[in-house]
């Protein structure tokens, strides 16, 4: 197993997490809230876990281009892991990952400053999310795995778990958006955020 192999895994896993994060992302905006027979403090916990994910996520997010700096193959140097505009081959691909990684970032760190910041401020930026999975996904299904500029195969097994991450992302925004419109109600109000069962 290669860096490459292994930078490509780390991306891989910080994809499926971070799928899963956005789809609880997406059940805790419409007050969901599990039976307690079936899990006790179930929106307490959903909470949890949609951190947690963020959060492992993240360092994934962050160790997938610098296992690149122990490839002998790949060349990059850490200039080209933080500001990709001179990496070795698919800059624009490149760049697309280091964006999602910056926003990323600041939607987990201003996540953990939450209590200290307006509520409406707080969910602008936490729009950048979905920024970031556009940028993420971009990144994901046209960049060579391998590294060698070869142009992408969309049948490959990686392109396909990331195209169906893509179209769970999909699907689930698109089910919030039809139950914001039919229960016409605010997405989350300050106080159930802040204090989730």
């Amino acid at each position: 197993m290669t860096a490459i192999d292994l930078s490509s895994y780390a991306g891989l896993t910080a994809m499926v997490l971070l799928t899963i994060n956005v789809l609880l992302g997406l059940v805790l905006s419409t007050r969901y809230n599990l039976p307690v027979r079936w899990w006790r403090y179930g929106r307490r916990r959903i909470f949890d876990i949609h951190n947690w994910t963020a959060y492992v996520a993240l360092a994934l997010v962050f160790m997938h281009p610098l296992i690149l700096l122990f490839s002998a193959t790949a060349k990059f140097h850490v200039l080209d892991i933080l500001v990709p505009l001179d990496s070795p081959g698919q800059r624009l691909y490149n760049c697309f990952g280091a964006m999602a990684f910056y926003l990323i970032l600041l939607v987990v760190v201003t996540s953990y400053l939450r209590r200290r910041m307006r509520f409406r401020v707080w969910k602008a930026v936490h729009y950048a999310a979905y920024g970031a999975a556009s940028l993420l996904f971009l990144h994901g299904i046209i960049i060579d795995p391998n590294l060698k500029q070869q142009p992408p195969d969309l049948l490959d097994g990686e392109k396909v778990l990331i195209e169906i991450c893509l179209f769970l992302v999909l699907a689930g925004s698109l089910l919030r958006i039809r139950y914001a419109l039919r229960n016409e109600r605010p997405f989350a109000t300050r106080i159930e955020f802040d204090n989730p069962r």
